[in-house]
């Protein structure tokens, strides 16, 4: 049980210590990670509006700061807002030209700080570590 407990903690203090080395790549660019998983989830919409919720589902930490976190990016002009037609409750929420420009260079940066930790697995290595994980969760 003991070996349990110690792979739990290595898994939560690995993850804490990717996203917190993600946000400081990023932090030139004004961006932290929950706004660059924001724009990566809109991108990968291909131009369809997405709701917050539709958001909300797809984020890798789940947090409800998305609304809040789409107002940033609005107000830097990055994604768009405008209501749904079908649902006056709701917003439309897109990427902007502006926003996939940046999601670019972003994407550069983040892959630039994962490349040197590519290295350290091997392809096999890396695919059981991902299916020990999702052992570990039940799927």
């Amino acid at each position: 049980m003991n070996n349990y407990f110690e792979a739990v903690f290595e898994i939560i203090r690995t993850g804490h210590w990717i996203t917190d080395s993600v946000s400081k790549e990023l932090k030139e660019f004004d961006i932290y990670e929950p706004q660059f998983n924001v724009l990566r989830i809109l991108r990968g919409a291909k131009g369809k509006p997405v709701s917050v919720n539709t958001i909300l589902e797809h984020m890798v930490q789940r947090s409800s700061n998305v609304t809040r976190i789409v107002d940033k990016l609005a107000l830097k002009g990055l994604v768009k807002r405008t209501l749904c037609p079908d649902d006056r409750r709701k917003m439309d929420i897109i990427i902007t030209n502006k926003g996939l420009e940046l999601l670019k260079k972003l994407d550069k940066k983040v892959d630039s700080f994962h490349k040197p930790m590519m290295t350290n697995l091997s392809s096999d290595e890396a695919e059981t570590l991902k299916q020990l994980i999702q052992k570990l969760r039940g799927k």
